[in-house]
């Protein structure tokens, strides 16, 4: 599945997880879809860099001075981009998706967004295959669809990065992209959330852009069960309070900080 070819609409750049291009069927652990038997194909690269971010090893490269929660801890290092980030043929990773008896796909990153006309061709030729495919697409909320990506996605999962995420916000928050997602039927909304300090954030970008609570979902930060179960007890008070959605992270509750699953 390695192929390369000269045109990059023809190649997507996905995660190398243990030898393999990261393509794998498992449940939507978060947000609107959350229990829902999913195929992931998960890309590499970001154009952001969250400190509590549990998929570093798509954009926290060797060479890079992008810091992480995880580097005080013994092990730790950044990552080979040669190891971790793997160019795949469109036809290729559309044979492996279709592998899958499961029509739900989940495009996610790192960024998949800065991959746009490489997954259009991926959803194009899926649709070929079949009219059934539902296409997801998580993102970080700073980069505009093209017409031809608009129409080709269902669902946008929207994931605006507050202060703990540890990126200025003049990278976070791109008034034009945020416009769009909330003007978009499609679009819903899932902040991470640290400490309940981080509702002030939260409250201000939902006025300013006039995004109704009722397509908000707030999920605790956190990749061990045991920091999920602290911080979830005081933000579903917050998303009663606020009639926000509450997601946990099941993945993590399930499998606790495993990749690919």
């Amino acid at each position: 599945m390695t192929q390369r070819s000269t045109s990059r609409t023809d190649v997507l750049k996905l995660a190398r997880l243990r030898g393999e291009p990261e393509i794998f069927y498992s449940i939507q652990g978060e947000g609107k879809s959350i229990g829902i038997p999913s195929v992931f194909v998960r890309t590499t690269l970001c154009n952001l860099h969250c400190i509590w971010c549990d998929t570093d090893y798509t954009w926290n490269w060797e060479g890079t001075r992008f810091s992480h929660k995880n580097d005080d801890k013994p092990g730790y290092r950044k990552f080979s981009k040669k190891e971790w980030m793997v160019e795949c043929n469109i036809d290729a990773v559309a044979a492996a998706v279709a592998d899958f008896a499961c029509a739900n796909v989940i495009l996610t990153g790192g960024e998949p967004m800065l991959q746009q006309a490489a997954l259009v061709r991926l959803m194009e030729q899926l649709c070929a295959q079949s009219k059934d495919y539902h296409f997801e697409v998580e993102t970080n909320g700073t980069l505009l669809p093209s017409p031809a990506f608009d129409q080709q996605i269902h669902q946008y999962n929207v994931s605006p990065k507050l202060e703990n995420s540890g990126n200025p916000q003049k990278l976070r928050e791109k008034s034009g992209p945020l416009r769009f997602f909330a003007r978009s039927p499609k679009a819903n909304f899932n902040f991470v959330v640290a400490e309940p300090s981080d509702l002030e954030e939260i409250l201000s970008m939902l006025q300013q852009y006039a995004i109704p609570p009722d397509r908000v979902w707030l999920m605790p930060e956190g990749s061990t069960p045991a920091v999920l179960n602290k911080r979830r007890k005081w933000l579903v008070e917050i998303c009663k309070k606020h009639g926000f959605r509450y997601s946990d992270r099941i993945h993590v509750q399930i499998w606790g900080a495993k990749k690919g699953v």
